[in-house]
């Protein structure tokens, strides 16, 4: 596949379906190559979705309220600067991948928190937009925190979300989008946007790629937060 075994061992290593304490310590272990080794994996999510959010996210941007979950090292706090969000906070379970973020100065505030663990560290209807790029993902977090994203974006926020569609994510990626739709049915949100991509990263393995590319697919969502949602409904 043209990658070094060694980040493809790390990949698969977070990826494994191990417990969460085993998979943190695998994210802190990792955050000083992270940056690295997803640059060899051409790894596009954190600019798709950061230019997918600031097309739907009407002006100005300079004073909106963004938070960044599972913000990593700080990738998509990056895209979003360069669109003219300034108003970024972000959290992370992993301490090592929250070291690295904090070093680009680009968050106002940075919490650590284990999601689908624990609920956010923030009060209802605070953020304009929220952002869950990479995480939702099999043996990551959990198709059920949507609703605890939406509880602390703003009516008539946005929420920008991936998934991969590579073979071994197919199972989560049904589960989500069931769950995205649902929400939708009971009024909690409407979609703006379900855009497939077919070079989302490189694949690790032959099994993984799509049709042969190398690479794997993905996906961006962006929906917005309705003005009086019912999630008690249904």
């Amino acid at each position: 596949m043209g990658l070094p075994a060694a980040v493809r061992d790390r990949v698969a290593a977070v990826h494994r379906g191990s417990a969460l304490p085993e998979r943190l310590r695998l994210y802190d272990g990792w955050a000083a190559r992270y940056e690295q080794d997803v640059a060899a994996l051409e790894y596009r999510a954190p600019y798709l979705a950061a230019a997918s959010l600031a097309f739907a996210f009407p002006a100005p941007r300079a004073e909106a309220r963004l938070l960044d979950v599972a913000c990593g090292t700080g990738l998509v706090a990056r895209e979003l600067h360069r669109r003219g969000f300034r108003c970024l906070d972000g959290v992370d379970g992993s301490a090592g991948m929250l070291e690295r973020a904090r070093s680009t100065g680009l968050y106002q505030q940075l919490r650590l928190c284990v999601l689908g663990r624990e609920p956010l560290p923030a009060p209802a209807e605070h953020y304009d937009a929220v952002t869950v790029v990479g995480a939702l993902g099999e043996g990551q977090v959990p198709s059920t925190v949507l609703p605890e994203l939406l509880r602390v974006t703003k009516p008539g926020g946005f929420l920008c979300l991936t998934t991969r569609s590579n073979p071994s994510n197919l199972r989560y990626k049904a589960e989500l989008e069931a769950a995205l739709g649902q929400l939708e049915q009971r009024g909690a949100w409407q979609k703006l946007l379900a855009q497939e991509v077919e070079y989302w990263e490189r694949a690790t393995s032959e099994e993984e790629s799509t049709q042969g590319t190398g690479y794997i697919s993905g996906v961006v969502y962006i929906y917005q937060k309705c003005p009086v949602p019912n999630l008690e409904e249904g």
